[in-house]
């Protein structure tokens, strides 16, 4: 068996990673950091305003967390090339799309708020499909 089999994630010679990978862990950690963000956001706003309930705001804060852990737990495996990454990648990203067109239609509808989803969840599916990424995230059985 080779040893050598996430030789694409890895930095070459020159330290270097290919750039569509170093692109697809950008942008998951980038997503990793603003779902940090919001969580942080999210615990303040629930420490010092009044929710109407309670119970629901605690109960969509622990989602948060725990949505907050698997994006994280993504972006970390993205950086050492685990390839049990990419259904996870996958499903996020689909997840956020999903948000993103609810977030483009209704009486609150936030159109920037969508574009701000929508274009990273797209990014990150189509470098999911490069052959440099797909090599990093191929396992060998």
């Amino acid at each position: 068996m080779s040893t050598d089999r996430n030789a694409a994630s890895a930095p070459n010679p020159q330290g270097h990673r290919q750039p569509a990978v170093l692109a697809f862990i950008v942008l998951l950690v980038a997503e990793a950091l603003l779902m940090i963000g919001l969580s942080a956001w999210f615990l303040f706003e629930l420490v010092a305003a009044t929710p109407a309930s309670f119970t629901s705001a605690l109960a969509i804060f622990v989602i948060l967390l725990i949505a907050t852990a698997f994006v994280t737990a993504l972006a970390l495996g993205a950086i050492r090339g685990r390839s049990w990454i990419r259904g996870g990648a996958v499903t996020w990203q689909l997840v956020q799309i999903a948000v993103a067109v609810g977030a483009f239609q209704g009486v609150f509808a936030q159109p920037v708020i969508g574009w701000f989803l929508l274009l990273p969840s797209l990014a990150v599916l189509g470098l999911l499909f490069t052959p440099a990424v797909a090599a990093v995230t191929r396992r060998d059985i």
